[in-house]
């Protein structure tokens, strides 16, 4: 059985990737970009341990209650995790939603490295966000990435390079208030930081 630590999920997102999508944040990443706007998923310590059949009964939920395009995964370092990751993939896909992957990681690095799972996760991945963030590097032309130098790779014919810049490339943010109180805020939260 696989498994996945979770720093956090929402079941339905406009803000991180084509459409209405599911998104899964890992926990955990060696890459500290500074700068990097999880800062509070980087720490490789447990958060919410959870089997990665059971994230996908979530997703299967959350596709029939929202109607969704795809799922995306992000972190953290996702491709620390790419065992479980690649369980919930295939599932997604099975569902006939797309997955959008983000990484530090360089899509060479990912080749030399060969992290466990990594081969199966991107065989069920349609888009791969790869590179680290660099601060001094500021994007302001493509949708859902933060600096220049990183890529996006078209791993299936289901999306192309026009969901990066079609129409107006807008930085969406979206705030949540839970039931205890607290807010989550994801999309591109330099509008909030500033």
């Amino acid at each position: 059985m696989h498994w996945l630590n979770l720093a956090s999920r929402l079941p339905c997102t406009e803000a991180e990737g084509p459409g209405r999508r599911a998104a899964l944040w890992v926990q955990g990443c060696n890459k500290r970009c500074p700068g990097c706007c999880n800062p509070a998923y980087l720490q490789l310590e447990e958060r919410e341990l959870v089997p990665a059949s059971s994230v996908l009964e979530w997703l299967e939920n959350a596709h029939h209650v929202y109607d969704l395009e795809g799922v995306t995964f992000l972190g953290g370092e996702p491709m620390l995790q790419a065992q479980g990751l690649a369980v919930v993939t295939q599932g997604a896909q099975s569902l006939g939603l797309s997955v959008m992957v983000f990484s530090g990681y360089t899509k060479n690095e990912l080749d030399v490295l060969r992290l466990p799972g990594a081969d199966q996760l991107l065989r069920y991945t349609d888009v791969l966000i790869a590179g680290p963030y660099e601060a001094n590097l500021p994007e302001h032309s493509r949708r859902w990435v933060g600096s220049t130098n990183q890529q996006f790779h078209y791993l299936t014919k289901r999306y192309d390079a026009r969901i990066e810049i079609d129409g107006e490339v807008e930085r969406v943010v979206e705030v949540r208030l839970r039931a205890d109180g607290s807010m989550f805020i994801n999309g591109w939260p330099e509008k909030i930081l500033r």
